[in-house]
């Protein structure tokens, strides 16, 4: 499912600051993903928050369109190497779905879930505070199906599979538990900037 054979041209000196060990910098936008695009259509989206197994609020996709909107720019990292600077984005930051909900984080962390099965883990304190949206555009334009859209989630200071794609939900879970990808040998967490490719690094 993977392999430790990652080579990466080196940056630029002034952007050494910028681009984490063993990655390089790419002008487009890479399409990755663990199995086909999904294509779903907008009248059948729909987002739910839960706390373990219980859902405590859903949006339609009109619904979750009218919370607060936040746009920023960022720098995201590929777990395959590649890395992609300034990086624009819109949507919903996570502090705005925990608000509208009425919800204060009841546990330390979230399972990410996504219209084609798809899941991941991270840390609450990686999605409060700002860090985390779930996204409705890129780079102006509503976001495309290969790139997650309708919408997904944005991680980006950590590696790029942590911000799923096509996302349907989010869980509070009471224990970090592993997702698609850290089943089958990822980091639990995935720091770029540690390296963090692989359950041992």
């Amino acid at each position: 499912m993977f392999t430790r054979g990652f080579t990466g041209r080196r940056p630029a000196p002034d952007l050494t600051d910028r681009i984490p060990p063993g990655q390089h910098l790419v002008p487009d936008f890479p399409v990755l993903s663990a199995g086909p695009t999904p294509h779903v259509d907008t009248s059948n989206w729909s987002f739910t928050l839960r706390v373990g197994p219980k859902p405590v609020k859903q949006w339609t996709w009109d619904e979750f369109n009218a919370l607060p909107r936040t746009s920023y720019t960022r720098d995201i990292h590929c777990v395959t190497t590649w890395s992609k600077l300034d990086t624009r984005w819109e949507g919903v930051l996570v502090d705005d779905v925990l608000a509208a909900a009425g919800l204060t984080p009841p546990t330390d962390f979230l399972l990410a879930h996504s219209f084609d099965g798809y899941s991941t883990n991270v840390p609450v304190a990686d999605v409060v505070g700002g860090k985390g949206m779930i996204a409705v555009h890129f780079d102006g334009a509503p976001l495309e199906a290969d790139h997650g859209g309708p919408a997904r989630l944005v991680i980006p200071h950590l590696y790029f599979w942590k911000s799923a794609k096509w996302i349907n939900g989010l869980q509070f879970t009471t224990r970090d538990e592993a997702g698609f990808w850290e089943l089958r040998g990822y980091h639990m967490y995935g720091d770029p900037w540690r390296e963090q490719r692989f359950t041992n690094d």
